[in-house]
């Protein structure tokens, strides 16, 4: 898919310690978000559904198990997530301002690839697309800075994302 769209993204959603899951169950999924390069995803411990099948199983995982699985897959993950949001700086991205931030004179938009993204501009843009290029790297989000000009919105991201194999 990358050699097709090197400015793909993916995420997922992963569950930890379904019942039966071994530990080489646990490294294949390890061996998978490695090998694929996530740009995010929501990562949970499996609790049991009163009346499901799997809560009847025999073969809980122990709950202190659980927490070290989720707690290596998160760890995976952010570093993943990190490394693509770090591959946007410099880029131009479209983003769809949604509501002011933090700061006066900042709005808050999200990139097309759902980042929070926080940009010093006009609150009539809220509810507007406008062209921003990606200055930092925060934490959580982005941050950019308004462009007037023909700048290209989609440019590709970087082959050296550092995710993905």
């Amino acid at each position: 898919m990358r050699a097709a769209r090197p400015d793909i993204a993916l995420t997922s959603d992963f569950i930890v310690g379904f019942p039966g899951e071994t530990e080489e169950d646990f490294d294949d999924s390890l061996r998978l978000v490695e090998e694929v390069g996530f740009a995010g995803a929501f990562s949970f411990k499996y609790s049991p559904r009163p009346g499901t099948p799997a809560a009847k199983r025999d073969d809980q995982v122990d709950d202190a198990v659980k927490t070290d699985r989720l707690a290596r897959l998160q760890s995976a993950i952010e570093r993943q997530r990190m490394a693509f949001n770090h591959a946007c700086a410099g880029r131009y991205f479209d983003v769809l301002f949604e509501k002011p931030g933090r700061r006066a004179g900042q709005l808050v938009g999200r990139s097309p690839y759902l980042q929070p993204v926080n940009v010093m501009a006009p609150s009539s843009l809220i509810g507007e697309i406008a062209s921003v290029r990606i200055t930092g790297i925060g934490a959580n989000s982005l941050f950019g800075a308004l462009q007037s000009g023909p700048e290209r919105a989609q440019d590709e991201l970087p082959a050296a994302a550092g995710i993905g194999g």
